[in-house]
């Protein structure tokens, strides 16, 4: 009786072990795994035209990514930026002043993550929005110019450069009279219908550099007047000031003037933030090649 009862206990755990591995197995399957293919990318820079190459200034550009087989896409706009595009289409603003290239790349992503990936460089030019009172007292209506206030205390100065005030020196009203070259530079600054910026400087055939930049310009000797070039009008970069300056120091706004950068007198620097301006005055601070803070104040030509 007893053998009886476990043949029929084997014979019930047979039939429920083979019920179990009888059961039909679930397939997952992604499908047919397919790359992307044909991938195109076309960048267009807003504004481009004959006398814009690289874009109006405002920084815009139209990217467009397609592909077969592609689920979504992953574009690297080669600022530092990357974002995903299912639809491959994206309207993206540049932020970085002046004209810069960039790699865009596309990953075009397909089934089970497969990528097909493409490149193209672009350069984009950014015109910094200038804040308009900065803007008008700069330029007036359109153009305005500047000259040395040599009527005013503090009108070439010098400091340390981690300070904002010309604390080891201040020029007193026409104490350079005697230097011909540093009281009749004339600086013009014009602006276009897009609010672009440009500069003229009329030093009347000499510059006064300051010593420890007679060096960097080519020259050598003392500080004095040298016959420095600066003819040309120069396409000014705005951005903002990379001093640290503050709100009630500083309008916080700095300006480049590519090349040599002469504003008035040279102390090796092209980059000067404005401290203040009006309609009638500026006040500007750079740093010098000697790596102090250098300053100079300058009112409307009569």
């Amino acid at each position: 009786m007893i053998m009886r009862k476990n043949i029929i206990q084997l014979l019930w755990l047979f039939a429920l072990v083979s019920g179990i591995t009888s059961c039909e197995k679930t397939d997952y399957s992604f499908g047919e795994i397919k790359a992307p293919a044909e991938l195109e990318l076309t960048v267009s820079v807003e504004g481009t035209d004959t006398n814009n190459p690289d874009g109006n200034g405002s920084g815009y550009v139209n990217i467009d990514a397609s592909a077969s087989h592609a689920i979504t896409y992953k574009v690297d706009f080669g600022d530092g930026t990357s974002k995903m595009v299912p639809g491959g289409k994206i309207r993206y603003r540049y932020g970085i002043p002046g004209t810069n290239e960039y790699v865009v790349t596309v990953n075009a992503i397909g089934t089970a993550g497969v990528v097909s990936t493409i490149s193209k460089k672009i350069a984009v030019n950014v015109i910094f929005e200038i804040p308009t009172a900065i803007l008008e007292a700069l330029t007036g209506t359109g153009s305005k110019t500047w000259i040395t206030a040599n009527d005013v205390a503090g009108h070439i100065g010098v400091g340390p450069a981690a300070a904002f005030d010309p604390i080891w020196y201040q020029a007193a009203p026409d104490e350079k009279a005697s230097v011909g070259c540093l009281y009749d530079d004339e600086i013009t600054f014009s602006r276009d219908a897009n609010n672009r910026v440009t500069m003229v400087l009329d030093n009347k055939g000499a510059s006064f550099i300051q010593g420890a930049s007679v060096g960097y310009y080519g020259f050598s000797g003392p500080e004095e007047c040298y016959a420095l070039p600066t003819a040309g009008s120069k396409a000014l970069i705005f951005s903002d000031a990379a001093s640290g300056s503050t709100q009630d120091i500083s309008t916080q706004i700095q300006f480049t003037v590519p090349g040599d950068g002469v504003v008035n007198f040279a102390t090796g620097s092209n980059t000067y933030e404005i401290l203040s301006i009006t309609a009638t005055s500026m006040h500007l601070r750079t740093i010098g090649v000697d790596g102090n803070a250098w300053y100079q104040k300058l009112k409307v030509k009569p």
